[in-house]
C-alpha cells in the first residue's frame, strides 16, 4: 500500500488543534489561566539580510500581548514572514514570494533568521538536551536552499535537520500554516473579508483543522477502492493458478514406473523384515545393561546397610557413655548444693552481725560527740557566769539571768527541733524524689512492656494467618502482592519477573539453623529484586497500591543472570562447619546471586555451639575467606567482638509453625501477668510517693511553727541582753552537771573501744565464711560448666544416632525396592528375547542375508503401503521428469504467494472499514461540537458591544453564513455582514476570530494589521476585546502587527510595544532596523 501522499516536509499534517477549555469568556483571575505561558512561546526573532532589511532585532517578546508598532516599509510584515519560513513555512503561505530565494536581500548570498522558543514546563521537548530555551537558525541561500541549524539554550548544536524541527512544532503544537495562528494580510482578505459564504466555512474548516481531515478520509478512501479492485483481479488469478498447479502436481505424482516401484517395494519388504530384528535388539540391549549394572551395585546397597547399621550401635554406645556421665556430674552438684546454701545462710548471719555491730560504733561515736560538745558549752557559761558574778550582785540580776538561761535551753531544745524536723523533711524529699523517679522509670517500662504485648500479638495473629499460607509470615498484604506481580507480569508490564521476599524463596537444610541464618539475614529476607530500573518503578507503583500506608520491602536492583555466581575463589570452606550459602537450598540462581552479592554468605560460617564459634573466630586464625560466625543461639562472633541476638526464637525460618504459636501465646500470657504485678508495683509506689508528700508538708508546717516561737524567744533574749546591769546565778548546779559529763564521756570512750573490738572480730569472721561461700560456689559452678559442654555433646549425640538410623532405614528400602526391579526386570528381558528369537527366524525365511537398516518400521512400513496403493492406481504417463519438476515448483510457490496477497488484503479492508466507520463518526460528533461552541463565543463577543448575529452552519453545502445587527435590535432584523459599515464588518470579524481562538489551542497568535479598515471606536472596542481576551489567557503570547500608534493602551505587566524606526528611504532598502521597547 502506498503512503499517504505529501507535498513536502513544509506540509507535513500537525495534530490537530484541540479545543481550549479557556474561551474568551473566562475571567482573567480564573485558577485556569494564573499561570504565564511557557512551551512552544516566542522569546526573540532576529532577521539579517531578509527581504529589504540588513539587520532586523533582535527583538524580545513578552509572554502574554506584544504589539509590533511601525509604519509602512519599517518591517512588521518582514517579521511575520521570517517567523513563518524560519518555523518550516514554505513561501507561497507567506503570500510574499513564490520561492525561498526572493527572500535574500539584493545584492547579498544568503539571508539568516534566528528564532528563540521557549522550551520550559512539563511539555518541553528534550530538555535534558536543549534545556529552557530552543534557537531555531534559518539560513536561505540565493539559490534557494535552506539549512536548519537546532541549538540548545547554552549554544550547542543539537540537530540540523528539518524533521527535528518538524518534530519540535508537532511537540510544541505549532501550526504556522494554520490562518488561526498566524494570520496574514492577503490571507485575511482571503478569508474574512471575503462575501462569499463558502469562504468562511473553508476558514472556519482550515482554522479547527477539519479540513485535514476530510483530506485524510478522501484519501483513505480512495486508497481502499484502489486495494478492492486489485483484490477482484486477484481473485481471479487464484483461481486460475490454483488449476495450473492441480494439473501440474498430477503430472507429476505421475513419473515414476512401475517397475522402479515393484523394485523398490521388494526392497522395502527385505529392510522391513530386518528393521524389526534390529528394533527389538535395540530394545533389548540397554535392558541387559541395566540388569548388569543392578546386580553390580546390589553389593553396594549391602555395604551401605552394613556401614550404617555399625554407625547406629557405636552412636548409642557413645549416648550412653556421655548420658552416664552426665549422671555423674548432676549427682556431684546435688550433694554440694546443700552445703552451699548452708554457707550462704550463715554468711547471711555473720553479715548480720556486723551490721549490728557497726550500728552500736557509729551510736558510740555520735553520743561522745554529743557530749564533748556539751562539755564545751558548759564550760563556757560557767567562765561567764563567774565574770558575771563578780562584776554585779543583787536579786533583779539574778532573776534575770535565771530568765535568759531558761530561754537559751528553750532556744537550744527549739534548734534541736527544727534541725530535726529539718533532717526529716530532707528524708521525705527525698524518699518522695526517688519514688517518683522510680515511678517514671516504670511507666516508661510498662510502656515498653505495652508495646512488647502488642508486638507479639500482632506476630500471633500473623502466624496463626500463616498456617494456610506461609507467605502471611512476612506481611498481612504479601499474598496479594505477588498476586498482583504475577498479573503484571502476565500482562507483560514487568521485562523479568522480580524475586521475593527473598526469605519465602530459601529454604533450611539444618532446621536448627533458623534463628542464625534469620539473624544473618535480617531486612534480606522481606527483600525484593528486581532485574532493571524499569521493573523497579512498575513495583514500586504495586507495593504503593497494595501495601498502603505500612513499611514497604526494600528493592534490590541488579541484572539476573541464569547460572549462580562462582564463589570458588572468595567462598569459605571448613570442613566441620557449613557457610550461610551451602546451608541454604536456593532453587532460584537470581536469589543466591542477589544473596551473594549483597550479604557474601558464602564467606558466613554457621556454627551451632557458641563456644566453639569463639575458639574458631578468635583464637588463632580464622578460617580463610570467613569474617564472621554465627551460633545457633544468633550471636554474631566477629575476630575482636562478639554481638549477642537481639530476637530469642526465628519468626519466619522455622519449620514447626505451631510450636511458634504455642511458645508465642505462652510468652504473651506470660507478658500479660508481668504487666498486671506491674501495675500493682506502681500503685503501690504512688500511695508511697502520696504517703511522703503528706508527711513532707506535716513536717513542713511543725517546722514553721517552732521558727516562729524561736524567733519571738530570740527577741526576748535580745532584749534581757541589752540590760546594763550584770546577772548572777548558782554556779553549783552547773558545776555538777559538767562533772557529770565528764564522767560520762570517760564511760562513753571505753564504750566505742570495745565496740570498735567487737566490729573486728566480726568483720574478720564474716570475710572468712564469705571467701569459703565463694569457694564452694565458684566450684558449683565450674561442674555446672563441665555439665553443659557434657549436655551439648549429649545432644549432638542423639542428633548423631537419629541421623544414623534415618540412613540405615534409607538404605534399606532402596535395596528392597533395588531387589524388586531386579526381578521384575530379568522377567521381562526373558519375554523379549524369545520374541526376538522368533522375529530373526521369520527375517531368516524372507532375506536369508542380514541387512543393516537405518530407517525405523514404521516408516518403512507406511512407505510400503502408500506405495502399494500407488502401483495399484498407477497410469503410465510419461515425459520430461526436469520440466515437470521445474513447472510444479514454479506453479506452487505463484499459487501460494498470490493466495497470501489476497488473504491480507481481504484483512486489511475489512480493518479498515471499521476504523473509517469509527473516525466518520468522530469526525461528525467533533464538527458538530466546534460548530456551537463557535457560535457561543461569537454571540458573546459580539454582545459586549450591544449586538446581535448568528451563525449558521451548512455542512452539507460548506457555507457559513453570519448575520450582525448593530446596536439594539431584534433577530427579526438581523442582516448579512455585507449591509454592515467598514469599521462594524471589521469589529465582526474580529469577533469571528476570537471566537476560532476559543476553541483552538496554539502557543502563540499572530495578527497583522487587524485594524486597518475599522474606526476609531471599533477599534478601541476590538482592542479592548482582544486584551481582554489575552488577559484571560494568560498562558498564550498573543502578536499584533499594526500602524497604529498604541499610545492609548493601559500600563500593564502583560503588555509589551516593540516600536519600529521609520524607514530611512534616503538610503533605499539597504537599512538597518531596531526595536524600542514600551512595557
Amino acid at each position: 500500500m502506498s503512503k499517504r501522499k505529501s507535498s513536502g516536509a513544509t506540509d507535513k499534517p500537525h495534530k490537530r488543534a484541540k479545543p481550549e477549555d479557556d474561551g474568551g469568556s473566562s475571567p482573567p483571575n480564573s485558577p485556569l489561566h494564573s499561570r504565564v505561558a511557557d512551551v512552544g512561546i516566542v522569546e526573540s526573532i532576529t532577521l539579517k539580510n531578509f527581504m529589504c532589511h540588513s539587520l532586523l532585532g533582535p527583538f524580545t517578546f513578552g509572554s502574554n500581548v506584544n504589539f509590533v508598532v511601525g509604519s509602512n516599509g519599517s518591517g512588521k510584515s518582514a517579521v511575520l514572514t521570517a517567523l513563518i519560513v524560519a518555523l518550516g513555512g514554505n513561501a507561497q503561505a507567506t503570500n510574499r514570494g513564490s520561492s525561498l530565494k526572493g527572500f535574500v536581500k539584493e545584492g547579498e548570498s544568503s539571508a539568516d533568521v534566528s528564532i528563540t522558543l521557549c522550551n520550559k514546563g512539563r511539555d518541553a521537548f528534550k530538555p535534558e538536551a536543549y534545556g529552557t530555551a530552543i534557537n531555531v537558525d534559518l539560513r536561505i541561500t540565493r539559490e534557494g536552499l535552506r539549512t536548519y541549524k537546532l541549538r540548545s539554550k547554552s549554544g550547542n548544536i543539537i540537530s540540523t535537520k528539518k524533521e527535528e524541527l518538524m518534530c519540535i512544532l508537532d511537540n510544541l503544537n505549532i501550526q504556522v500554516n494554520n490562518p488561526v495562528s498566524i494570520l496574514t494580510q492577503e490571507m485575511s482578505k482571503y478569508f474574512l473579508h471575503s462575501k462569499g459564504e463558502g469562504d468562511k466555512y473553508r476558514f472556519f474548516m482550515k482554522a479547527t483543522q477539519l479540513e485535514q481531515m476530510r483530506e485524510d478520509f478522501v484519501y483513505i478512501k480512495s486508497t481502499k477502492h484502489i486495494t478492492e479492485d486489485k483484490m477482484s483481479q486477484q481473485g481471479e488469478c487464484v483461481e486460475e493458478l490454483k488449476q495450473k498447479y492441480q494439473e501440474k502436481m498430477d503430472r507429476y505424482k505421475s513419473l515414476a514406473s512401475l517397475d522402479e516401484m515393484h523394485s523398490k517395494l521388494e526392497e522395502l519388504q527385505k529392510q522391513m523384515a530386518w528393521a524389526l530384528v534390529i528394533e527389538m535388539e535395540r530394545e533389548i540391549q540397554p535392558m541387559r545393561e541395566k540388569l548388569q549394572s543392578d546386580r553390580q551395585s546390589t553389593g553396594k546397597y549391602d555395604e551401605k546397610v552394613e556401614e550404617w547399621k555399625n554407625k547406629v550401635e557405636e552412636a548409642e554406645q557413645k549416648y550412653k557413655q556421655i548420658q552416664d556421665q552426665l549422671e555423674g556430674i548432676t549427682q556431684r552438684i546435688q550433694e554440694l548444693q546443700p552445703q552451699c546454701t548452708q554457707l550462704k545462710t550463715e554468711v547471711q548471719k555473720r553479715n548480720s552481725l556486723l551490721k549490728s555491730s557497726e550500728v552500736s560504733v557509729h551510736r558510740c561515736r555520735t553520743n561522745l560527740r554529743d557530749l564533748e560538745k556539751d562539755k564545751t558549752q558548759l564550760s563556757t557559761r560557767i567562765e561567764e557566769l563567774k565574770f558575771s558574778i563578780s562584776q554585779t550582785t543583787g536579786a533583779e540580776s539574778q532573776a534575770r539571768a535565771v530568765r535568759m538561761e531558761q530561754i537559751r535551753a528553750e532556744l537550744e531544745n527549739m534548734q534541736h527541733q527544727i534541725s530535726t524536723l529539718g533532717q526529716q523533711i530532707n528524708q521525705y524529699e527525698q524518699a518522695s524524689s526517688r519514688a517518683k523517679d522510680e515511678l517514671n522509670k516504670m511507666r516508661q517500662e510498662q510502656h515498653n512492656l505495652h508495646r512488647s504485648i502488642e508486638a507479639n500479638r500482632k506476630n500471633l495473629q500473623i502466624m496463626e494467618s500463616s498456617r494456610s499460607n506461609c507467605l502471611r509470615r512476612f506481611g498481612e498484604h504479601m499474598p496479594a502482592l505477588l498476586s498482583s506481580i504475577q498479573e503484571a507480569h502476565r500482562k507483560g508490564q514487568f521485562k523479568q519477573r522480580p524475586r521475593g521476599p527473598l526469605g519465602y524463596c530459601i529454604s533450611l537444610k539444618d532446621p536448627e539453623l533458623a534463628l542464625a541464618v534469620e539473624v544473618c539475614l535480617k531486612s534480606f529476607l522481606h527483600s525484593f529484586t528486581c532485574d532493571n530500573y524499569d521493573d523497579e518503578k512498575v513495583l514500586q507503583g504495586l507495593m504503593a497500591r497494595v501495601l498502603k500506608g505500612g513499611r514497604r520491602p526494600t528493592i534490590i536492583t541488579s541484572a539476573f543472570l541464569s547460572n549462580v555466581h562462582d564463589t570458588t575463589s572468595r567462598a569459605v570452606n571448613h570442613p566441620e562447619y557449613p557457610s550461610v550459602l551451602q546451608a541454604l537450598e536456593i532453587e532460584d540462581p537470581v536469589v543466591a546471586n542477589c544473596l551473594i552479592d549483597q550479604r557474601g554468605i558464602e564467606s558466613i560460617l554457621l556454627i551451632k555451639n557458641r563456644t566453639e564459634a569463639r575458639r574458631v573466630m578468635q583464637r588463632g586464625n580464622p578460617p580463610r575467606n570467613c569474617n564472621q560466625a554465627f551460633s545457633v543461639e544468633g550471636d554474631q562472633i566477629f575476630t575482636n567482638r562478639t554481638y549477642t541476638a537481639d530476637q530469642p526464637r526465628a519468626k519466619f525460618l522455622s519449620s514447626d509453625i505451631e510450636e511458634e504459636i504455642r511458645h508465642s501465646q505462652g510468652e504473651l500470657e506470660n507478658q500479660k501477668a508481668h504487666a498486671a504485678r506491674f501495675q500493682q508495683q506502681m500503685r503501690n509506689v504512688e500511695e508511697d510517693i502520696k504517703k511522703n508528700e503528706g508527711l513532707l508538708k506535716r513536717a513542713h508546717t511543725e517546722q514553721r511553727m517552732i521558727k516562729d516561737k524561736a524567733s519571738k524567744l530570740q527577741l526576748e533574749l535580745t532584749d534581757l541582753q541589752n540590760v546594763e546591769e550584770p546577772q548572777s546565778e548558782d554556779l553549783n548546779p552547773l558545776e555538777e552537771d559538767l562533772q557529770e559529763i565528764i564522767a560520762k564521756i570517760s564511760s562513753k570512750r571505753t564504750e566505742l573501744e570495745e565496740a570498735r573490738a567487737q566490729m573486728a572480730k566480726l568483720k574478720a569472721s564474716y570475710d572468712a565464711a564469705e571467701q569459703e561461700y565463694k569457694q564452694h560456689k565458684d566450684q558449683i559452678s565450674a561442674v555446672a560448666e563441665e555439665a553443659d559442654s557434657i549436655k551439648e555433646e549429649l545432644s549432638k549425640s542423639d542428633q548423631e544416632g537419629v541421623r544414623c538410623k534415618h540412613h540405615k532405614k534409607h538404605y534399606e528400602d532402596k535395596r528392597k525396592v533395588h531387589l524388586k526391579s531386579i526381578e521384575t526386570l530379568e522377567a521381562s528381558l526373558n519375554v523379549k528375547e524369545q520374541e526376538l528369537a522368533t522375529s530373526v527366524a521369520k527375517a531368516s525365511e524372507i532375506c536369508p542375508e542380514r541387512t543393516e537398516v537405518r530407517r525405523t518400521a514404521k516408516s518403512l512400513d507406511s512407505e510400503i503401503s502408500r506405495l502399494k496403493t500407488k502401483i495399484t492406481t498407477q497410469q503410465g504417463q510419461q515425459g520430461d521428469r526436469e520440466e515437470i519438476v521445474r513447472q510444479y515448483h514454479e506453479a506452487l510457490t505463484n499459487y501460494k504467494d498470490m493466495k497470501h496477497q489476497v488473504k491480507n488484503l481481504n484483512n486489511f479492508i475489512k480493518t479498515l472499514d471499521n476504523i473509517i466507520s469509527m473516525r466518520l463518526k468522530a469526525y461528525a460528533d467533533l464538527r458538530r461540537f466546534l460548530s456551537a461552541r463557535c457560535k457561543y463565543y461569537f454571540d458573546s463577543m459580539l454582545a459586549q458591544r450591544g449586538y446581535t448575529g448568528s451563525m449558521t452552519f451548512d455542512h452539507k453545502n460548506e457555507t457559513l453564513s453570519i448575520t450582525v445587527q448593530p446596536g439594539a435590535g431584534n433577530k427579526a432584523d438581523l442582516s448579512d455582514m455585507r449591509s454592515l459599515s467598514g469599521g462594524e464588518r471589521s469589529f465582526s470579524t474580529v469577533c469571528f476570530v476570537l471566537s476560532l481562538w476559543a476553541i483552538t489551542e496554539a502557543p502563540f497568535r499572530c495578527l497583522d494589521e487587524f485594524d486597518v479598515y475599522m474606526d476609531m471606536v471599533n477599534r478601541r472596542i476590538s482592542m479592548d476585546m482582544m486584551l481582554k481576551v489575552a488577559a484571560s489567557q494568560r498562558n498564550r503570547q498573543f502578536i499584533f502587527l499594526t500602524p497604529q500608534s498604541m499610545s492609548t493602551l493601559p500600563e500593564t505587566d502583560l503588555i509589551r510595544i516593540l516600536r519600529l524606526k521609520d524607514p530611512d528611504r534616503s538610503h533605499g532598502a539597504g537599512q538597518r532596523n531596531g526595536e524600542e521597547e514600551q512595557d
